[in-house]
């Protein structure tokens, strides 16, 4: 067989050049198929067409972004719309239960892990502000191509460029308020950024600050604190600094920081799920400050160095980047981390995480007859530094220092244009030193206390080989099916392991890092202005985790058994004309513990969730969209002792209108955003099946967002 080298491909060099587009390129000035919304980098570290992707993935791309920002500015909201197969929506700042495929996604900044796997706390959705991103990009199912805790999927948040010409200036100001009741309901925000790119030199500096006033419910009610998102200051400060050497040479500097506290004066008046009374909150008139600190990111550091050589040896492209992470994540204040015995009514804990990383990605292309040859291979080096203090001095988690080292390849083959095979293996080895702690006696009343034990600490290694390999047959434009098969890796959430531990030594408790198959089969394709997609799935663990309520102790415990999920998501979008366009999105998902044989409960599973959209360009300066969201019911379980326990509500559906609106004079833009067009009055999916003590509140009553934006 003859074969020959080829340079990294034209079709490889004009994905990159796409991706290093500015951002104000709209998606329907490039053909489809070539368009930056057909472009992928997440799913193997190299820009490739969507339609060489053997598995289902969502792009979100600047032009919907900056659509459903005008409405919200809450990424789990956007997030939630946009991609089938992502849980709906808490409405705070947790994304607790909000699942990818009933698991865990790994959240990334332009590829630095921002999830805190070691202890999920479960805050990474809300870890960047959505005015700094250009795109997302959004992997369905396991996947070990950026390391643990991705067993759900990626998504991956690619911030902005600069612009190629002079010197570009953005300020936006908006304000949103209660349209129920507007008293100390009014909010603002500040959006600022400048990009451009002198000769060699590109650069892109913003500073966004944003406040909220209270958040009301459909009737008029200050929504509950637990994660509450009233009364929070957040603050973006993004820089990217970028010198190209020469055609193949560039480097990149990003440094990214987010904060997001809230220091509300109030306090909760607490309902149930069983009791059928909501959680919500009022002004503290008692004269006695609330207890704890602000609730939120105190600061999340992110800085990247990249380095790349799209022809370092002659058929190879170089890419080296290495990266830093810190994070404190500070929860809300809990009666539930009370021990009177030590003068203690309650507790507040914080996640800290350090991490460090080093990666070395190459790119070598082969071509021969009529297939084409990719293979990436390369390092990943991390150190992750977790645990899990509380405010006052006690550890809940104690630090656990994480080494991992690992080695991958990654191969594509694409045979006579119209076939597409991929196949990789990822090789990990993890290193954990945890040091000797004592668990914590917590009580839930005097007499309801966990016992605290002495645990032995110690090393703890873990080896793991993932395998993938997918295909995908373009038969035509109009039906291209795929079918895949991967696998992820992940040491799910030690430190929640360690904090409940029953057990005296670290080498006794069920630490035992999960391997995740994930089998997906779909197919995908256009017709003239219509668009489609559809995929089933299935995935498998052997050590799953989930809760189980003691009631000796009060505590929940988790438990590590077999898990199976599976489910099936469908989206349409159809053009109706060149000024109209529409579609929707359809996900269900469904999931079991096969040891005992029963339904995981809603931390793990979502219910249905259904999507639609509208969008009219009336003309050039005038444009509307009006979203639905439709979540539906899950009952699955039965009460115990005449109560609900856990995350076993029941969850019975409800509707959500959501409507946007801009006008664009010269460089003008003025906006008009309602959420919660109809002031639906619901709790949202994951209010109704937490049955813990604060977390049943409903979701956002009308809400206008105003907004004003001009661009120098």
């Amino acid at each position: 067989m003859m074969f020959k080298l080829t340079q990294v491909s034209t079709a490889t060099r004009y994905a990159l050049c796409l991706l290093a587009l500015p951002t104000s390129v709209a998606a329907n000035e490039i053909h489809p198929v070539t368009s930056m919304e057909r472009i992928i980098v997440t799913g193997s570290r190299l820009a490739e067409r969507i339609d060489e992707v053997p598995s289902s993935v969502t792009l979100i791309d600047q032009q919907a972004l900056a659509q459903d920002m005008l409405i919200s500015t809450e990424l789990q909201n956007l997030l939630a719309f946009r991609v089938p197969g992502l849980a709906p929506s808490t409405g705070t700042s947790s994304n607790s239960g909000q699942n990818l495929r009933g698991r865990a996604a790994l959240v990334l900044i332009d590829g630095v892990p921002q999830s805190t796997p070691l202890r999920n706390g479960q805050l990474d959705i809300s870890s960047i502000d959505a005015g700094v991103i250009e795109r997302i990009e959004v992997i369905k199912g396991s996947t070990s191509i950026y390391g643990n805790g991705a067993s759900g999927g990626i998504i991956n948040y690619i911030t902005k460029h600069a612009s190629e010409d002079k010197a570009r200036v953005n300020v936006g100001v908006s304000s949103k308020f209660s349209a129920v009741k507007l008293q100390d309901s009014a909010g603002y925000r500040v959006d600022t950024s400048i990009d451009g790119t002198l000769d060699d030199f590109s650069y892109v500096f913003s500073a966004i600050t944003e406040k909220t006033g209270v958040e009301r419910d459909a009737e008029g009610d200050i929504i509950g604190l637990v994660y509450g998102l009233s009364e929070t200051e957040s603050n973006n400060f993004f820089t990217k600094l970028g010198y190209q050497f020469d055609d193949d040479k560039s480097i990149k500097l990003t440094y990214n920081y987010y904060e997001a506290q809230q220091d509300a004066d109030l306090i909760d008046v607490i309902g149930s799920v069983n009791s059928g009374v909501k959680t919500y909150a009022i002004k503290n008139t008692t004269g006695i400050a609330n207890q704890g600190v602000p609730q939120g990111p105190r600061g999340n550091h992110n800085v990247m160095l990249k380095y790349v050589d799209q022809d370092i040896f002659p058929h190879t492209q170089l890419t080296l980047d290495g990266y830093a992470q810190k994070i404190e994540n500070m929860f809300f204040y809990s009666t539930a981390l009370a021990n009177l015995s030590e003068g203690y009514a309650g507790g507040q804990s914080l996640i800290k995480s350090e991490k460090q990383g080093m990666r070395i990605n190459f790119v070598t292309q082969l071509d021969w007859d009529n297939i084409e040859s990719t293979f990436i291979y390369g390092l990943d080096a991390l150190e992750d530094i977790s645990s899990q203090p509380l405010e006052d001095g006690r550890i809940w988690v104690p630090e656990m220092d994480m080494q991992n080292l690992a080695f991958y390849l990654q191969t594509k083959f694409v045979i006579a244009d119209d076939w597409i095979l991929k196949a990789g293996i990822r090789q990990d080895s993890v290193d954990l030193t945890v040091d000797d702690y004592q668990t914590l006696k917590l009580c839930r009343t005097e007499s309801t206390c966990s016992v605290p034990f002495d645990v032995t600490g110690g090393d703890l290694a873990y080896d793991s080989t993932t395998y993938n390999v997918g295909l995908r047959y373009n038969l035509s434009d109009a039906f291209s099916p795929f079918m895949s098969f991967s696998q992820g890796a992940d040491i799910s959430d030690l430190g929640r392991l360690l904090r409940t531990a029953t057990v005296n030594d670290i080498n006794l408790i069920r630490t035992e890092a999960s391997i995740v198959d994930n089998y997906e089969l779909g197919f995908s394709g256009y017709m003239g202005e219509l668009r489609y997609e559809f995929a089933a799935y299935r995935s498998e663990s052997e050590l799953g985790t989930s809760n189980s309520f003691d009631a000796t102790t009060g505590v929940y415990l988790p438990v590590r058994a077999p898990q199976k999920i599976w489910g099936y998501e469908a989206q349409l979008d159809y053009d109706l004309t060149e000024d109209i366009s529409t579609g929707l999105s359809y996900s269900w998902i469904e999931g079991k513990d096969t040891e005992a044989d029963v339904y995981l409960d809603g931390s793990t599973i979502s219910a249905p969730k259904l999507t639609s959209y509208v969008n009219w360009q009336a003309n050039d300066a005038f444009n509307v969209g009006i979203h639905y969201i439709y979540v539906g019911d899950r009952n699955r379980f039965e009460k115990i002792n005449d109560q609900y326990v856990g995350a076993q509500g029941p969850i019975e559906h409800y509707n959500v209108v959501n409507v946007s609106s801009s006008y664009q004079l010269n460089q003008w833009q003025f906006s008009l955003g309602i959420e919660n067009l109809l002031n639906e009055d619901y709790f949202s999916a994951r209010s109704q099946a937490y049955t813990y003590g604060g977390y049943n509140t409903k979701s956002l009553g009308t809400t206008i967002n105003l907004g004003v934006k001009a661009r120098f």
